[in-house]
């Protein structure tokens, strides 16, 4: 497969969200006198966004009854620090740097609201260099539906068997495998706390971004 294209999932994969995101789930917690959850505990979760937020820090789930105004409480707090500690992978700026030199497209397919994805590509510098930036309130759909992925390959004008997609999460591959684009997991990130990557159905992981660039 030549590949055309590489597409990327954001949080966890090009972006270390977690301290921000665990910022608003712990002043959660403070504010009802509970003590807080260490970021090693919270990364586990954080490609899961406020659904798996909340059900780490108080076993909330969408069909229970106080989680939509939990839900309204920590997506305000995220807001209000959005990127104070957020940044870039290690080695994922030299990554994109070498896609851009090699006139190879990429860009971000997220289940992440566009509320958010929009200022926080701009704040990390990446949006005017990415091809496209889909978030999951982008196409009526969120990962692990296909059209995400489809959506962006429409968009940069690549057929998706000649894109590949990077992820953290087992939605993230089945997404890409449902779309017919390769899935490969980026084992530096968030990983969540189900069944091991190995199992997800890539045949592909890495350890590093720069590990990517052997798929190119």
């Amino acid at each position: 497969m030549a590949v055309k294209a590489v597409l990327f999932d954001f949080d966890g994969t090009v972006a270390d969200t977690a301290p921000d995101l665990g910022h608003a789930l712990n002043r959660q917690r403070l504010a009802r006198n509970q003590s807080l959850l260490p970021i090693e505990l919270i990364r586990t979760v954080a490609s899961a966004g406020a659904r798996g937020l909340l059900e780490l820090g108080f076993d909330l789930k969408p069909n229970d009854a106080d989680y939509p105004a939990m839900r309204e409480e920590f997506l305000s707090f995220y807001t209000e620090r959005i990127c104070q500690d957020t940044c870039l992978f290690p080695g994922i700026p030299e990554l994109l740097e070498q896609l851009d030199n090699q006139a190879i497209p990429w860009g971000i397919v997220t289940n992440k609201p566009a509320r958010f994805t929009q200022p926080l590509t701009h704040l990390l510098g990446l949006h005017h260099r990415a091809h496209c930036v889909i978030s999951g309130d982008d196409t009526g759909y969120t990962k692990p539906h296909p059209e995400p992925l489809l959506a962006a390959c429409r968009q940069i004008k690549v057929m998706p068997d000649h894109c590949i997609y990077l992820g953290d999460d087992i939605r993230d591959v089945q997404a890409s495998l449902a779309a017919g684009v390769k899935p490969i997991v980026a084992l530096y990130g968030y990983l969540g706390r189900g069944d091991p990557p190995e199992t997800w159905g890539a045949s592909e992981l890495i350890d590093h971004p720069r590990d990517l660039l052997r798929y190119i």
